[in-house]
């Protein structure tokens, strides 16, 4: 019994994502029953409906016009009382080849980003597809911060993905891109993707 969702190649292929129960006769519905039951004793009580899709979309016009077919996707999984974390998966389709991303929960999915969480990376194969999941707290993250000596929460309900490399931007951008702290040597190349056109994951 699956407890993610699977993606599917093409955008049209997203309907996928959602589980689908067979109603052929009364036996099938008793059986789908007992199966969506067992699914959810098995998964922590998470079900298809329990999870968060968002669809990525280009952090600039720039970008969105050098990758015309780039897909990007996340489904968050909540499993955070049976588990501890919660599952967030990311699957890209058409990127560009053979480089690698950088993954963030934020405040905000554009600039100036405000508070931000490094999640991880994943990187494409040759012909530009990659996948990752990574376990954290996804539907409760937050950044606690001091200011002017009271401590302040910030929700990160948004997501951004980021060049790992500062040169890996130059095909759309060219070679005086700005380099940005956004990886773990603190030098990265520009936002790539981002939440800003799907609505923010869930609060607490």
């Amino acid at each position: 019994m699956r407890c993610l969702p699977v993606i599917g190649s093409t955008r049209d292929s997203r309907s996928s994502w959602r589980r689908k129960t067979g109603r052929d006769g009364v036996l099938a519905g008793v059986l789908a029953i007992g199966l969506l039951v067992a699914g959810a004793a098995g998964c922590g009580g998470a079900s298809a409906d329990d999870d968060v899709m968002l669809e990525l979309t280009p952090s600039s016009a720039a970008l969105a016009a050098c990758m015309p077919n780039a897909t990007l996707d996340v489904a968050v999984t909540p499993t955070i009382d049976r588990a501890g974390f919660d599952r967030f998966e990311i699957r890209a389709h058409n990127l560009p080849p053979d480089r690698t991303f950088t993954v963030f929960l934020l405040e905000q999915a554009g600039a100036p980003f405000g508070a931000a969480e490094y999640v991880g990376d994943f990187s494409t194969n040759k012909n530009g597809d990659g996948q990752n999941t990574f376990n954290l707290i996804v539907q409760e993250a937050f950044s606690s911060t001091l200011v002017d000596g009271h401590r302040v929460r910030v929700d990160l309900n948004q997501v951004g993905v980021w060049f790992a490399d500062p040169a890996d931007d130059d095909f759309c951008l060219g070679s005086g891109s700005p380099v940005t702290p956004f990886d773990g040597d603190n030098e990265a190349g520009v936002q790539v993707f981002n939440s800003a056109n799907t609505d923010p994951l869930p609060a607490p």
